[in-house]
């Protein structure tokens, strides 16, 4: 009932055709929801980070198109996921306008359903110390990996059957929760732009 909800409220294509800080900022307290053949995993979207044009020096497109920041420069609210690290999928909600590069980073959730995939995905169970779940996803590449998303779904529509964003029904809405906005992290351009949001004390976040 949960998943069909969620299927039936998802965030509208004009959601996305907006300034980036805003579609940040109001992406907070959302469900993130991926749908593999494996199964379904959610959770509710608790830390983001805007990245913005050829100006901004952190952007992927700071210095133009590229085969892999493409996606970028698509329609709004499609789904920009590139690898990183060598190791890591990171999940970016496309904003504004078609060729205008920018988009909302996902950094962190809190887990909705389905936890125990999440944990089969992210093995916390072979380290030491007992499994929390707020660690499942409170990060850019643990959420991608807990949620099962690779880099097949770069250039989704975030409407999609496979990969969307929703609203949460009222009665499981995240509680009401104060805002927090800082720099962003994990750069070493642009680090002085203070284009991160999160919700303030949630143990999602991926740092305080």
């Amino acid at each position: 009932m949960l998943l069909a909800y969620l299927q039936n409220h998802k965030l509208p294509a004009e959601f996305y055709q907006r300034p980036t800080l805003e579609v940040a900022l109001e992406l907070l307290g959302k469900v993130l929801v991926c749908v593999q053949a494996e199964g379904v995993a959610a959770g509710y979207i608790v830390e983001t980070e805007a990245y913005i044009g050829q100006d901004d020096p952190a952007c992927h497109a700071y210095k133009g198109l590229t085969q892999r920041n493409k996606t970028m420069f698509g329609a709004p609210g499609l789904a920009y996921v590139y690898f990183t690290y060598g190791n890591h999928w990171m999940l970016n909600a496309v904003t504004e306008r078609a060729d205008y590069p920018a988009a909302a980073l996902i950094r962190g959730l809190q887990p909705l359903f389905d936890l125990d995939l999440m944990h089969q995905r992210r093995q916390l169970d072979l380290l030491k110390g007992k499994p929390t779940d707020y660690k499942l996803a409170n990060g850019p590449g643990k959420l991608c990996q807990a949620l099962g998303i690779t880099g097949e779904l770069n250039g989704y529509s975030l409407q999609s059957e496979a990969l969307f964003i929703a609203e949460s029904p009222a009665e499981l809405a995240l509680p009401p929760f104060e805002v927090v906005q800082t720099t962003r992290i994990g750069i070493t351009r642009g680090i002085d732009f203070p284009w991160r949001y999160y919700v303030a004390g949630n143990k999602g976040v991926s740092r305080f």
